[in-house]
């Protein structure tokens, strides 16, 4: 759980980030300076693992003519003299090497390893520097190592508990499906939408090639899901019955299923993903 005798980590960071006031708002005790380019290390812990080529270059060019209106934040390395550790900003520092700067402006922060890795999501998730995998990983990390639940990253990021459960649910895919998300060739809800199939493998390549929405994936494995659910007694149940069931499914884009016993009978709809409850609730409301 969090610590609330500490400061919360929402107006920490919105100090840290956009007024530079880190020292009142972490209790350390420097403030804003320049340090040379050769002092600063890369943090093992960042979320942020994946750096575009493009887009590291298109900041370079952007550094190059305004240099780096947002300072490095960084923690002193214990027993390691001019030595610091990024806590946010590596895009920047990576960035800065690449026009050749000799010195860069950083605040200085006192920060334990699980301060520092709070604030580095907290950053990357404000900017949307994070892909989805990269920010449920570092969800993930805070639940392992400091025992948070995920109310708890609920508040501390200022995000709702079901965002925080849905990019928790991502991990649960194949690493290869993962990669897709990565590198940017299918989006979070894309996956999201594979994750009740056993080898989503098998509809990536066709959202790719065939640029599919995010609604077309939920059709799709709709579709499947119905498809591999044998009916128990195939031989009661009219053609008419199958019809509206189809048409049903493909207008919701959710597997649609009608039960009979004589003239009563039930009605099924089975979703995957919170964005199909939703989808289903604001039609029947509508």
């Amino acid at each position: 759980m969090i610590d609330d005798a500490r400061p919360r980590l929402g107006r920490g960071l919105a100090a840290l980030i956009g007024e530079n006031l880190p020292i009142e708002a972490t209790g350390g005790a420097a403030g804003q300076r320049t340090a040379p380019i050769e002092f600063l290390r890369p943090n093992p812990r960042n979320p942020r693992q994946h750096f575009p080529d493009e887009s590291l270059q298109e900041l370079a060019d952007s550094i190059r003519e305004r240099g780096i209106i947002q300072p490095i934040l960084v923690r002193e390395l214990q027993g390691v003299h001019n030595a610091y550790e990024i806590i946010a900003g590596e895009r920047r520092w990576r960035a800065a090497q690449r026009v050749g700067l000799h010195e860069v402006p950083v605040v200085v922060v006192e920060a334990d390893d699980r301060l520092s890795l709070e604030l580095a999501i907290i950053e990357n998730v404000q900017r949307s520097d994070l892909n989805a995998i990269e920010e449920a990983m570092g969800y993930n990390r805070l639940i392992d190592e400091f025992s948070y639940s995920q109310a708890d990253l609920a508040k501390l990021l200022g995000k709702s508990r079901s965002h925080v459960t849905n990019t928790l649910r991502l991990l649960k895919l194949p690493e290869t499906t993962q990669a897709f998300v990565v590198d940017g060739r299918i989006s979070a809800g894309h996956a999201r939408a594979l994750l009740s199939l056993d080898d989503p493998s098998s509809v990536i390549q066709r959202i790719v090639d065939g640029g599919l929405s995010v609604r077309d994936v939920e059709r799709l494995v709709a579709a499947k899901g119905a498809e591999k659910k044998p009916l128990k007694n195939p031989s009661e149940k009219a053609p008419d019955i199958k019809r509206i069931e189809k048409e049903v499914s493909d207008a919701l884009g959710v597997a649609f299923s009608v039960t009979t016993r004589g003239e009563a009978g039930t009605i099924t709809l089975k979703f995957t993903a919170i964005e199909q409850f939703d989808l289903i609730t604001s039609k029947l409301l509508s």
